[in-house]
């Protein structure tokens, strides 16, 4: 059986030159003139390269009401990436947990448990995964910083529920969730926080929880976050040591020029999400012809800064500094660009570039 599964779910293992485990994000995006038929096969494409490459973990993340992302419903991405994957772990990086009830999170979460034993990680966020209207519209309340607010409750309560552990007397004690415990000796996914913030940050340390934080949208605070979560930090069941994940924004084309071309898409459609125009991740052709204004090349000057992209050998080397400089214990890389064949391209090379093993299966 790969390490993957028999070994600690949670640290995993650095391949090949890699100075820390490898894995990928998937935001399973939506290009001008794809669908999202099309994403989610690509998504299964890339699953199946990392698995096959030594990726170690394979996440996708809850978005809603972005055209440019096919992501809303992490669970059921999950039980179709369990179907075309073997040993790779697959999770959510993360689940909204203020959009959900707890127990229902419990209950796609043991199944998917249930469908892949032991390679399951249950990724949990605080923020909406969205924009203010349509957080109301999916937790029928105008009320959402009570969400946020209570994240702390909401996770000890979905704790509970995964480990079927209500005290007597509690309203919920009768209660369970099914796949799970009550049914009989069973593993449950290891539960990690995800922040762009912070808040997680420490909230990961005091639990002594393994922490993910976003560094491909947030890199101004990833080092205070980090140092944060390290300071925090109070040995658990779960680690007796910090292990902390970041998020990084990589992607490798045989040469620089057509690396650039390629994240320019990301920069576009992430300045049109910011400045209320959501859409489909543009062509690299209409990335090149939009004229942007000042104040608008700036901000993407400042977006592509933090995507380590180039040839193979340049990304490599921006990922190791990027690691030296953070401490990162696993970098998760997510490749944004318009087509399906350059993210998986990407993910080759960045593999090629570190020597990871051309054929990664259990043994």
């Amino acid at each position: 059986m790969d390490d993957a599964i028999q070994g600690d779910p949670i640290r995993g293992t650095a391949r090949g030159t890699a100075p820390v485990p490898l894995s990928v994000l998937d935001l399973v995006t939506v290009g001008e003139g794809r669908t999202a038929s099309d994403a989610l096969r690509t998504s299964v494409q890339i699953a199946r390269l990392a698995e096959s490459r030594g990726y170690g973990r394979h996440w996708v993340a809850e978005h809603h009401s972005m055209p440019g992302v096919a992501s809303s419903s992490p669970a059921v991405i999950l039980a179709h990436l369990a179907a075309h994957t073997e040993h790779i772990r697959l999770g959510s990086g993360g689940v909204m947990l203020p959009n959900h009830a707890p127990l229902v999170i419990a209950e796609q979460f043991g199944t998917l448990e249930a469908l892949a034993p032991g390679r399951v990680d249950l990724g949990l966020g605080r923020a909406p995964g969205t924009d203010g209207a349509t957080a109301a519209a999916l937790r029928r309340t105008e009320r959402l910083g009570e969400g946020a607010d209570d994240f702390p409750q909401q996770l000890a309560e979905l704790t509970r529920f995964l480990d079927d552990d209500f005290p007597d007397g509690h309203p919920y004690s009768r209660i369970h969730a099914v796949p799970g415990p009550v049914q009989g000796p069973t593993g449950r996914p290891p539960i990690w926080l995800l922040g762009s913030s912070g808040f997680s940050a420490r909230l990961a340390g005091v639990l002594g929880l393994p922490f993910a934080f976003a560094h491909h949208f947030s890199a101004q605070n990833t080092i205070p976050a980090l140092d944060l979560y390290r300071e925090s930090f109070r040995p658990s069941a779960v680690l007796d040591a910090p292990y902390a994940l970041i998020g990084v924004a990589a992607l490798a084309a045989d040469d620089e020029k057509e690396a650039r071309r390629q994240v320019l898409t990301g920069a576009l459609s992430m300045l049109r999400l910011r400045t209320g125009r959501p859409g489909l991740v543009p062509t690299p052709e209409e990335a090149e012809a939009y004229r942007f204004s000042p104040m608008e090349q700036e901000f993407v000057d400042s977006w592509l800064h933090n995507i380590v992209h180039g040839t193979p050998d340049a990304v490599r080397t921006g990922l190791d500094d990027l690691q030296k400089r953070t401490g990162a214990d696993e970098l998760m890389l997510t490749a944004n660009a318009h087509g399906g064949d350059v993210r998986l391209r990407s993910y080759e090379l960045i593999a090629d570039a570190y020597e990871l093993p051309t054929s990664v299966v259990p043994s």
